[in-house]
């Protein structure tokens, strides 16, 4: 069943074509148009249009004009009986010319009636063979009756059972998905199956999408759990596949859940920060963007009142997300970037607090941006004028700097399909059979030049929120300083190479035994140690680094620094992660000036050495 518009009826009508055609009862009429992809007077009778009685009537009474005419040879029809029928005789036809004046001036009454109609939706049926004879019509692929995709997908790929489910439950309750709705209240499985008939109607059909939330506001009894549920595990296990309108309505049913705030809505909020691709400038992931910056501004008090929370998510995203559009000049960003450089200034300015719950790497993102006016002045401000944020109790950068980040913060710039692969890898392939895994991945994540910025993002990911048992860590899977040497190596420009170094160490710099895991600083020692073999540039590149931010980060911290790089050392080797750090002083592969540097920042510090064990998160 198809619903249409009452003005694309009427355009139908206005643009048919109207002519004679024999058949088993006389002169029966073929309609050929255009009507929505539909093409309308081909010779088939696998469906016909059922149109108003009095149209019927008068073509009729337009075929019955005349008598005394022989009939012409019956046309077989595909439908009918393989048996012939004894012949049939008709009344004289009526000439060409009769019949078409009085089809247009059908035509037209039924065009002034339709326009007076209110504009609700008008029904056309397919109906099959049943339709009165005479009348044909092929219908387009895109409009065959069948219940709508929400995915596309290769030939080769099986079918997601979330879609399978959502569809099954969309085709069994379609009927009672119309109004008028049943008012008995549905038993708890029922419930469930409606939640996803609706949804599914919601995405797939945009013209019924508000009689469907509204039938879902009516029979709601569990705070949108169910269904913001459901919105959740389609956001995160089929959001690149969705087709481009079903996206637009996931957008859309989104606002409708933070309208009502419903269970869950901020979960919804996360996964949907989660397909934001890093350095990727196409316009479905540009539209997203500006999609949920739009909401989160529009919806402003909402979300402070119900979910502050999510406003620092909100921050830590389009923070990192705006370091990528301001180094490009597209046209197309200029006003994504306004909003997105005012929600971030808005969070900071009027709810400073939220941003205290991020942690040190608040800092680090804002200084990515000292390039940009807003923030160079928010930086200033927390460094000479902390009391301009009227935030009780703050008192300086130092103390956001021994705050340790969440690994909630860090997920939110890894996309669901790139954390399965990293997790894999590091997880099932072993050590010395990983390069076609690597290849693979960089050839799906990595393929663009922009998109090198990801590498930032995944290397906080391995040290942060990626800790593996000691039964990982003692087997021969590849450890994970090797997969950041891997990507590390794969840098292609010195910017995204600096930021990639400054992202493995920058625990390191404020490391507090009592606040931090020795976890999120193993891989860079560990990647120093292991590439002295082969590799020892990159343990040269590396402690040159280290060193180089002991001086330059932060010079009125420095203090505060040294004792951070200081602890770490003393605690990596309490812990056996290496023997001594004289693997690294003795080596006479290092340059001399780093080892007399190393030497000078550890001549204060006793480290003893202890028998190595393997470190435990």
């Amino acid at each position: 069943m198809y619903h249409v518009g009452v003005h694309e009826l009427v355009r139908f009508f206005e643009s048919a074509r109207f002519k004679e055609c024999p058949c088993e009862d006389g002169v029966g009429l073929v309609i050929s148009g255009d009507f929505g992809g539909a093409k309308l007077g081909e010779e088939t009778t696998d469906a016909a249009p059922s149109l108003s009685p009095s149209i019927l009537r008068s073509v009729a009474a337009a075929s019955s004009a005349g008598e005394g005419t022989e009939a012409p040879p019956r046309r077989r029809l595909a439908a009918s009986s393989s048996a012939q029928p004894p012949p049939l005789s008709r009344p004289p036809a009526a000439s060409s010319s009769s019949v078409q004046q009085r089809l247009r001036s059908t035509s037209r009454n039924s065009v002034q009636k339709l326009r007076s109609t209110s504009r609700s939706s008008v029904q056309l049926k397919l109906r099959p063979r049943s339709a009165p004879r005479g009348f044909s019509v092929q219908a387009n692929p895109i409009l065959s009756p069948m219940v709508s995709k929400l995915t596309v997908a290769a030939p080769y790929e099986a079918e997601n059972q979330i879609e399978v489910s959502l569809r099954q439950a969309f085709e069994l309750l379609e009927p009672s998905l119309r109004p008028p709705f049943s008012l008995a209240i549905p038993k708890p499985d029922e419930y469930a199956q409606l939640n996803r008939a609706i949804l599914h109607g919601v995405l797939t059909e945009p013209h019924f999408a508000k009689t469907h939330i509204k039938h879902l506001h009516a029979l709601v009894t569990d705070g949108y759990a169910i269904f913001i549920n459901l919105l959740v595990k389609i956001v995160h296990h089929l959001y690149p596949k969705l087709l481009a309108p079903v996206k637009n309505q996931l957008l859309w049913v989104t606002d409708k859940m933070v309208r009502v705030s419903g269970i869950g809505f901020d979960a919804l909020l996360v996964s949907l920060f989660r397909q934001i691709v890093g350095g990727d400038f196409s316009d479905g992931n540009l539209w997203l963007c500006m999609k949920l910056v739009t909401l989160f501004l529009d919806k402003w008090q909402c979300f402070l009142e119900e979910a502050p929370h999510v406003l620092s998510s909100a921050l830590y995203v389009f923070l990192r997300v705006l370091a990528d559009h301001c180094r490009q000049n597209f046209e197309k960003l200029e006003s994504l970037r306004r909003l997105e450089i005012n929600l971030c200034v808005k969070i900071v300015r009027e709810e400073f607090h939220l941003c205290l719950k991020i942690g040190r790497d608040f800092i680090r993102l804002l200084q990515d941006l000292v390039h940009v006016p807003e923030f160079k002045a928010i930086l200033n401000d927390m460094v000479l004028n902390p009391s301009q944020f009227n935030t009780s109790g703050f008192v300086g950068v130092s103390q956001i700097y021994c705050t340790r980040t969440s690994s909630r913060y860090v997920l939110l710039r890894i996309i669901p399909e790139m954390e399965t692969q990293l997790r894999f890898l590091l997880t099932h392939v072993k050590l010395g059979h990983q390069k076609r895994h690597q290849m693979w991945f960089a050839r799906k994540f990595l393929n663009d030049p922009n998109k090198e910025t990801v590498i930032v993002d995944i290397v906080r990911f391995v040290c942060c929120a990626h800790h593996p048992p000691n039964e990982i860590i003692q087997s021969d899977v590849i450890p994970r300083w090797a997969v950041i040497g891997w990507l590390l190596k794969s840098c292609r420009t010195n910017y995204v190479q600096a930021n990639v170094k400054l992202a493995l160490f920058y625990d390191w710099l404020f490391f507090d035994e009592k606040m931090d895991n020795i976890m999120n600083i193993e891989p860079a020692i560990l990647l120093m140690v292991h590439s002295i073999p082969q590799y020892v540039d990159i343990t040269n590149t590396l402690l040159e680094f280290l060193l180089r931010l002991l001086d330059n980060y932060d010079v009125e911290h420095k203090g505060v620094i040294v004792k951070g790089v200081s602890s770490a050392f003393m605690l990596l080797t309490s812990k056996g992660v290496i023997q001594s750090p004289d693997v690294l002083i003795s080596c006479p592969a290092l340059s001399p000036f780093l080892k007399e540097g190393l030497s000078r920042l550890l001549s204060d510090v006793k480290l003893g050495s202890s028998k190595p064990t393997m470190a435990t998160s």
